[in-house]
């Protein structure tokens, strides 16, 4: 009941489903969109799709740093986890703007810069490890899987559909994009104070 009660367990597990989508569309989606949306040919389309992904690791890591730079300033762990999480994902919300801007170089400087955000947030492991129930960490990071795991069956689908009714990537762009403004929803206004879930 704990696992499934907790509005803190919730915004990490709703967290953990935004990361989640967000991760899916540039894993399955975003080199179809560089060829069938921008023109891009298959080659160039592999050598830019790589560029994203090594900002996301420069931001995984560095999300990591910074909250536990704050910790370590004497910042409550509740806020140095939120953090890098909230700007994280506030950046994610970048690559909508790639339905605005024509030349190529800007669509990839923005899709950099979303999934930069993306690792920036990407903190919900050491969330999960501040509040799960003492002795069920193992089983609320199975759900915690489970749950952000979803995204990755409805994110391509949903892509996949709306791309096929309306011929474009304009509203797959938005819907993706939606997930950066609802995992924020759930740290700031879901999440209460991150604290052990059952503590005293």
């Amino acid at each position: 009941a704990q696992l499934f009660t907790s509005r803190n367990l919730w915004a990490v597990y709703l967290g953990q489903y935004c990361i989640t989508a967000l991760t899916y569309f540039f894993i399955t989606w975003f080199p179809i969109y560089l060829i069938k949306g921008r023109g891009m040919t298959i080659m160039e389309a592999g050598w830019v799709a790589a560029l994203p992904a090594i900002c996301g690791f420069t931001g995984g890591i560095l999300g990591g740093f910074v909250s536990d730079c704050l910790i370590r300033h004497g910042v409550h762990p509740s806020k140095a986890r939120k953090t890098p999480f909230v700007i994280g994902m506030a950046l994610s919300t970048s690559l909508v703007l790639a339905n605005y801007v024509d030349g190529n170089a800007a669509v990839i400087a923005l899709m950099t810069l979303a999934f930069f955000g993306k690792g920036l947030a990407a903190v919900g492991w050491a969330v999960l490890s501040d509040v799960a129930p003492k002795k069920m960490v193992g089983l609320c990071g199975g759900v915690f899987n489970g749950i952000g795991n979803i995204a990755g069956i409805v994110t391509p689908l949903v892509i996949g559909y709306v791309v096929a009714s309306t011929g474009s990537f304009h509203n797959a762009l938005w819907f993706v994009a939606a997930h950066g403004v609802l995992g924020i929803f759930a740290y700031l206004l879901l999440a209460r104070r991150f604290e052990r879930t059952g503590q005293a």
